[in-house]
């Protein structure tokens, strides 16, 4: 694809047929079976960098029809706290236009494993360490998690085979990057749901149905859209510095089982914690 911004070539692919699944009973069953391929590929190589795996397993659901219409694409639901009910990743299926296949894996990803699910079950089983911090209260910390998440299924080789696959993770990270400029938009200089609605048409490529759905969305929830990639930048940044200062006594596995065990937090409280854990790798 040579013609148009780099938005229409997106919206362009995400329109031909051989990526698209059926808006069929049939075809939505067979995109949830292809998640459960993609996060079983995944769990494979988790071990390369993480110690510890969530005892809780998580299912792969679609939102409910009844509400649908108004549901983001994809969302997460934690584990009981009991352990009777495992965690969840639900898909909006209202129709799977909006779901071209190579999109799909970064969203499983994020929602699933190693992001979301990986991050809160693993928090919910943790011990010694207050409740309030075992729930996702922290949008900074949890939803940085999921876009750190979806960098850590990149570095982990989840695209080396699947170059269309790879477009959806950078289409990702252009809608991410659009947010920041409608939630901000919409919030300190008064832009219409309209204008929203436009500029990230015009800026991700995606279904408008579905950028309706998120528009309206950070219209009441001033700042949630911002904090995905202000946490993302201060995972990466916080792993890097480390990286750097240990050189050989940095432990990818360590650095993630560590952060992860503590729980929710404000991201500032997290790298004086991991900062602490550096020191003592450091034998300071």
């Amino acid at each position: 694809m040579t013609s148009g911004s780099v938005a229409e070539r997106m919206m362009a692919l995400g329109e031909e047929q051989r990526f698209l699944y059926p808006n069929t009973e049939e075809g939505k069953a067979k995109l949830i079976a292809d998640l459960n391929k993609q996060m079983a590929a995944m769990n494979e190589r988790l071990p390369q960098v993480f110690g510890r795996m969530p005892k809780a397993g998580v299912e792969i659901r679609r939102v409910p029809p009844e509400i649908e219409a108004g549901a983001p694409g994809g969302y997460y639901q934690l584990p009981a706290l009991d352990g009777s009910r495992p965690g969840a990743y639900y898909i909006n299926l209202r129709d799977t236009a909006e779901n071209p296949s190579w999109t799909l894996p970064t969203l499983t990803y994020h929602e699933a494993t190693p992001g979301h699910h990986h991050q809160i079950a693993l928090a919910l089983e943790a011990e010694g360490i207050p409740d309030i911090r075992k729930l996702p209260n922290y949008s900074v910390y949890t939803e940085g998690w999921g876009l750190y998440a979806e960098q850590l299924a990149d570095e982990l080789g989840a695209y080396e085979n699947d170059p269309w696959g790879q477009l959806g993770y950078l289409q990702s990270y252009m809608f991410r990057a659009a947010r920041l400029v409608v939630d901000t938009g919409i919030h300190a200089k008064r832009w219409s749901r309209e204008q929203a609605v436009r500029y990230m048409v015009e800026n991700t490529g995606q279904a408008e149905t579905s950028l309706v759905t998120e528009v309206e969305r950070y219209a009441v929830w001033p700042g949630q859209a911002t904090s995905y990639m202000v946490g993302q930048t201060r995972w990466v940044g916080l792993r890097e510095r480390l990286k750097k200062e240990l050189g050989s006594r940095f432990d990818l596995r360590s650095f993630h089982d560590t952060a992860i065990a503590a729980g929710a937090m404000p991201i500032s409280v997290l790298e004086a914690m991991m900062e602490r854990w550096a020191a003592e790798q450091a034998g300071e």
